[in-house]
């Protein structure tokens, strides 16, 4: 009888202990989400978001640089929210939330307990890439829940023995393909994970291949899309290389700005994430997710090595290594426990102003000079005061408004006929999103999808071009005048430019339209 009362004490305390396990994991997923939603007040639209806009107006099953997946969300935004900065923003701060929360469940399969539950979701908050990525609507803040829940997926089916779970793996391995064409990579690693470790059983049945029928019945609507339209992805990979554009990175710098992009803190936990799933015994079961891990870093060092196309890794192994944090901490006083996680929070928030747009533009640039750091540069571009994530969200409305200075004071019978030619996305994208205010027409653009949009019932005969040379301008058009300039001290040095009103093109515009594609 005496059994009895401890066995219940025993089951009330583990059901304490899962309470507050989840009431932190929901503290630190809500504090998420409300650093997402209070950032950017002082900046504006991103470039890459005023092409999302742009491409949520072209809904189709692929485009020149991704998958649909991401302009049917902001589809979907706009016609929920509208198409303001915060209501595109939403779904991905709360995607943010979501990563912080699986990276907690994740660690919970693994065998970790409240500790290990609360460092691995605080490792992902803090992390100043996953902040940035985050922070922005774009294919980035979703693709680390494809990747992740795909990884949970397969640590339930190996604990539970539940073969029907890889029915939802494979669904969400398709929409991680429609998402971005990177979920190859880290599917491809599940796969040889599992050839090279005792796991390789569950290939033998049948549920692992309806769930990659799934995936390909899921991906298979773009797939024939870039078949019609011949691939334009690879053109334009192989044209970025050609260009430069690029900051090249080797092995050793590409995992030194991982390390500092994922928070300088979290390299212990990652570290040991990887000695989980290769040296311990409680990790072996799940080895094939450590294999994919290097697998897909290795895939990514080698044939593009952009920072943040990692990230979506990291939670994975936040997880894998709180979990072993914790058995070696087993024991310790709460002060040990907890010293490392408050180092982490002062030194995030030291650092969040590097990742999100907290900050004033004139502050941020003071602050950055009183710390003497700056986030990694990406791109090769000149920059101007601001680092390119930031000044990227600079000068777009003011650029349509001189556009539309410059269209306003045509005659009114010349309007209808005249075109709006940006030279990238971004130009074309703030004309879209704001010209309607200023009573302008939507843009043409040989640049990314932009081009298979085509030149619609222009001619040529009226244009105002944005940006470009004046002589190579001479060539095509009868008559080429410069008419105003476009500048913002906070916007990228190449969006400095003047604008040109052009008459009388000398071929037919649907004639010459091949000319002026721009994949890069």
């Amino acid at each position: 009888m005496d059994d009895v009362p401890i066995s219940n004490r025993d089951r009330g305390s583990e059901h304490r202990l899962a309470l507050a396990a989840s009431g932190t994991i929901i503290a630190l997923a809500a504090c998420k989400l409300l650093v997402h939603l209070y950032s950017g007040r002082h900046y504006g639209y991103f470039v890459d978001e005023l092409y999302y806009l742009a491409c949520s107006r072209h809904l189709d099953w692929g485009y020149v640089d991704q998958p649909p997946l991401i302009a049917l969300i902001t589809w979907v935004e706009r016609m929920l929210f509208g198409d303001s900065l915060p209501a595109i923003r939403f779904l991905p701060a709360v995607a943010g939330a979501g990563e912080v929360a699986i990276a907690a469940l994740i660690a919970c399969e693994l065998g970790g307990k409240r500790f290990a539950q609360g460092l691995a979701a605080l490792a992902v908050l803090v992390a100043p890439g996953v902040l940035a990525t985050d922070n922005l609507l774009s294919m980035n803040a979703f693709e680390p829940l494809f990747w992740t829940g795909c990884a949970w997926l397969l640590i339930r089916i190996v604990k539970t023995g539940n073969l029907k779970l890889w029915l939802w793996f494979g669904i969400l391995a398709g929409l991680g393909l429609e998402n971005k064409y990177s979920m190859l990579i880290f599917g491809a690693g599940i796969v040889l994970g599992l050839l090279l470790t005792p796991q390789r059983r569950l290939l033998a049945t049948p549920w692992p291949w309806i769930g990659g029928a799934i995936a390909l019945f899921i991906f298979l609507p773009n797939l024939l899309w870039n078949l019609r339209n011949h691939f334009p992805i690879f053109e334009l990979l192989a044209n970025i290389r050609r260009s430069g554009r690029d900051v090249r990175l080797g092995p050793l710098q590409f995992f030194g700005q991982e390390s500092l992009t994922m928070h300088p803190l979290t390299l212990p936990i990652w570290l040991a994430g990887l000695w989980f799933f290769f040296g311990t015994k409680s990790g072996k079961p799940f080895r094939a997710l450590g294999i994919a891990w290097v697998f897909s870093a290795l895939i990514i060092v080698a044939l593009s090595p952009r920072v943040y196309y990692l990230y979506s890794a990291f939670p994975l192994l936040f997880a894998a290594g709180a979990t072993a944090w914790e058995n070696w901490l087993l024991g310790q006083a709460a002060w040990r426990l907890l010293a490392w996680p408050a180092l982490m929070v002062a030194t995030g928030v030291v650092l969040a102003p590097l990742a999100i747009p907290v900050l004033p533009p004139e502050a941020y640039i003071r602050y950055t000079k009183a710390l003497h750091l700056a986030p990694p540069a990406i791109e090769t571009h000149k920059l101007g005061p601001l680092p390119q994530l930031y000044a990227d969200q600079f000068g777009w409305e003011e650029m349509a408004a001189t556009v539309a200075r410059v269209y306003n004071s045509l005659p009114p019978e010349i309007r209808p006929q005249t075109a709006i030619f940006g030279q990238n996305y971004g130009q074309a994208g703030a004309v879209d999103l704001f010209g309607p205010h200023y009573g302008l027409p939507p843009a043409i653009s040989g640049h990314q999808s932009y081009y298979l949009w085509g030149p619609r019932n222009y001619t040529g005969e009226s244009v105002i071009v944005m940006q470009g040379q004046q002589r190579d301008l001479e060539r095509r058009f009868a008559s080429v005048r410069k008419v105003a300039r476009v500048d913002h001290p906070y916007s990228m040095p190449y969006e400095h430019f003047d604008v040109f009103y052009c008459r009388g093109l000398k071929q037919p515009l649907k004639e010459i339209w091949p000319q002026v594609r721009n994949w890069d």
